[in-house]
């Protein structure tokens, strides 16, 4: 819906490129809006913006007056539907997280029932999935963090071929392996800067505390319990609680899912990095870490739904996708926007993707 600037307020998502004198946005489609950034349009003279129906914290948006409604075409649009569905169930996670937090047990047919909407309509949506970062804030990261695992490690259950009962069992078993979190001082979880030594190492508990609150669960097989306690461990043994190299296969596509999202998200402490620059330091600064053919799932789904993409440039500049060769899936054939140049990224290295917009 398309609102005046006076009627924003901070969380608002933008639906389109907010656009002045140039030929650049001067804010992209996608961006939650700060009070900074409110203020920084009205620095620019911008009258009214197109923003999502739904805030950040997954709560309706509702200004006093509306410029103009959705058409019917639009309120059709799959990404927007699944954007504010993938909002609600963030919003529905943090409430059932703070009652953890309190000492209630953990419910998982209230989990399963914020989970199975989105699942179900997985196939539509698949592109939005490599663009959930877009929606992640440092405030709700750990909420937002534990329903998009759970969707990726679907997605990434649905490339490996998996059956539709696994791949419920795989979306609960990504959106539970942080519950654990819920034990963890809260000092810990809301801190904003880099933890010490010991502090990361309490941290480093929360998969034990993830699998003793749902050990005792019939509604979760046995699959789905030991992923919860893997999901940090690596191929290499370098990884927690236990250090094991032996990893169930639950495990190893929930432990990319949840790197993937954690790297490509804004953290309390971390900047967040763009889809392609992560699937690249997967590949490289990890190898030996992950399974080979869950990174091949999620690199043929990146694949899939990026030609066309217009995408900034760690130099600056913008351009759009033209072709992604499956050997260098980080490095595609590109068109400099403003010049219309044709570059190959394979044969410059000191520029990358930095970010989807």
């Amino acid at each position: 819906m398309r609102v005046k600037i006076s009627e924003l307020q901070e969380g608002c998502i933008l639906t389109e490129d907010v656009m002045s004198l140039t030929n650049r946005p001067i804010i992209p489609s996608k961006t939650i809006l700060t009070q900074e950034l409110i203020q920084y349009l009205k620095a620019f003279l911008i009258s009214e913006v197109t923003v999502q129906r739904t805030l950040v914290n997954g709560t309706p948006f509702i200004p006093s007056e509306i410029i103009e409604e959705e058409n019917v075409e639009e309120l059709a649009d799959v990404n927007i539907i699944f954007t504010e569905l993938f909002l609600e169930a963030v919003r529905d996670y943090k409430k059932e997280f703070s009652k953890w937090q309190s000492g209630l047990p953990l419910d998982i047919t209230k989990v399963r029932a914020i989970l199975i909407p989105l699942i179900e309509t997985l196939d539509n949506h698949a592109e939005e999935i490599f663009f959930l970062h877009h929606l992640s804030t440092e405030k709700e990261y750990l909420y937002q963090h534990s329903v998009a695992v759970a969707l990726l490690s679907a997605f990434l259950g649905k490339k490996l071929n998996y059956q539709q009962g696994d791949i419920v069992q795989l979306a609960l078993a990504g959106c539970l392996a942080d519950c654990g979190m819920a034990k963890v001082p809260a000092r810990l979880i809301n801190k904003n800067d880099a933890l010490s030594s010991a502090e990361y190492e309490e941290i480093k508990n929360h998969p034990t505390y993830s699998y003793q609150m749902i050990q005792g669960s019939n509604l979760l097989r046995d699959d789905a319990k030991i992923a919860i306690y893997q999901h940090h461990e690596r191929l290499d043994g370098s990884g927690y609680p236990r250090g094991d190299k032996k990893i169930h296969r639950f495990a190893k596509v929930i432990a990319v899912a949840d790197t993937f999202h954690a790297m490509t998200s804004a953290r309390l402490y971390r900047q967040k990095q763009s889809p392609f620059k992560v699937l690249e330091m997967i590949m490289e600064d990890s190898f030996g870490k992950f399974d080979l053919s869950v990174i091949k799932a999620l690199q043929s789904g990146l694949m899939n739904f990026s030609i066309g993409s217009k995408v900034k440039l760690s130099d600056g500049e913008l351009a759009e996708i033209l072709f992604i060769e499956e050997k260098s899936p980080t490095r595609p054939l590109i068109k400099i926007i403003d010049t219309n140049e044709i570059v190959q990224l394979e044969k410059h290295r000191n520029i990358y993707i930095e970010e989807v917009v």
